[in-house]
């Protein structure tokens, strides 16, 4: 195993006391179920696109809803989808080990690659805008015995929680076990630590959107090096920034109706977007609601007289008015 190191900054200490604060506050929070699980649902789906977009993944928040669920870009964001949900709602999250890492992969490259799971078994390198190599892979001759001194390693450290976290995918990035996805598993797998420590604000903190609006600082921080400290301070930052954003949303509980459910405010919201929408359309976006619920939501959004039913057959459609 390579050795290496980092160096506790002034910068690393201060990010460590907000990180604290932010837990502290947002466990203090009284937040309404329906508000929280608003939030929990577009932060995992923020995470899902994000996490795909700085792979080179071309969908977007605005645009994700509009392709067909075959089309390998919308497959590779609902695999991260499931598997940061199966991450989140998990009571007890599974231990640290291989099993789990290849698991993880394995969700993240269902039907894209017959290598899901499996480690590498050829060299690989990675590349600069220019074509120039900027990182050579160990040997995949090497992998299993990198990858056990890898799980020895992360489960050793006496560190902070987060700092552990960021060690361990700027560790598994450098190892680079599989052929592709090492970067979404290398996300998910700092995710699964935050939540063994409960510093993933319930699933409410999807910092891969601050990393794929600063890719330049994210892959410069991981440059080849065995200093890890450029990559502890971007991730605690890229932490910070996304808990005090999700701080504030928890605390201002905004709704544009008064007196209007979070839940059907969501809804509401979608159906402004998309004009002349299908059942399954938002069926499909409140995946974890069931539809007699969701049928009931949209009876009282009528009642109220904020939405319309055009039709009244299946392929009944919802307006705003």
């Amino acid at each position: 195993m390579i050795s290496y190191h980092f160096s506790e900054t002034k910068d690393i200490k201060e990010y460590l006391i907000s990180i604290e604060a932010i837990k502290l506050s947002f466990e203090a929070s009284k937040i309404l179920p329906q508000l929280e699980e608003k939030i929990l649902r577009q932060s995992i789906l923020r995470s899902s696109v994000f996490s795909a977009r700085i792979e080179g993944n071309p969908l977007n928040m605005s645009n994700y809803d509009k392709f067909d669920d075959e089309q390998v870009h919308k497959i590779e964001i609902n695999n991260l989808l499931k598997s940061y949900r199966h991450l989140y709602s998990a009571t007890k999250p599974p231990s640290f080990s291989l099993e789990t890492i290849k698991s993880l992969h394995q969700d993240v490259m269902r039907n894209l690659s017959p290598m899901a799971g499996k480690f590498r078994q050829e060299p690989w390198a990675i590349f600069d805008s220019s074509g120039n190599v900027i990182h050579l892979a160990p040997t995949y001759l090497k992998l299993p015995e990198l990858m056990s001194g890898y799980i020895e390693y992360i489960n050793g450290l006496d560190c902070h929680p987060t700092i552990r976290s960021a060690i361990a995918q700027f560790v598994f990035e450098k190892i680079h076990p599989f052929a592709d996805g090492n970067g979404r598993a290398g996300r998910l797998i700092s995710a699964l630590i935050l939540k063994q420590h409960n510093f993933h604000l319930r699933g409410m903190i999807p910092f891969e959107e601050y990393t794929d609006t600063h890719r330049e600082a994210y892959y410069y921080a991981l440059e080849p090096s065995n200093d890890m400290t450029e990559f502890i301070e971007y991730y605690l930052k890229s932490l910070v920034f996304t808990g005090q954003k999700i701080l504030k949303l928890v605390k201002s509980n905004p709704d544009s109706v008064p007196g209007l459910p979070p839940r059907r405010q969501e809804i509401l919201e979608i159906i402004i977007d998309h004009p002349n929408c299908t059942f399954d359309f938002l069926a499909r976006r409140f995946a974890q609601v069931n539809p007699k619920t969701l049928h009931y939501d949209l009876g009282q959004l009528q009642k109220s007289g904020l939405i319309r039913k055009l039709g009244a057959t299946r392929g009944v459609l919802y307006t705003a008015v």
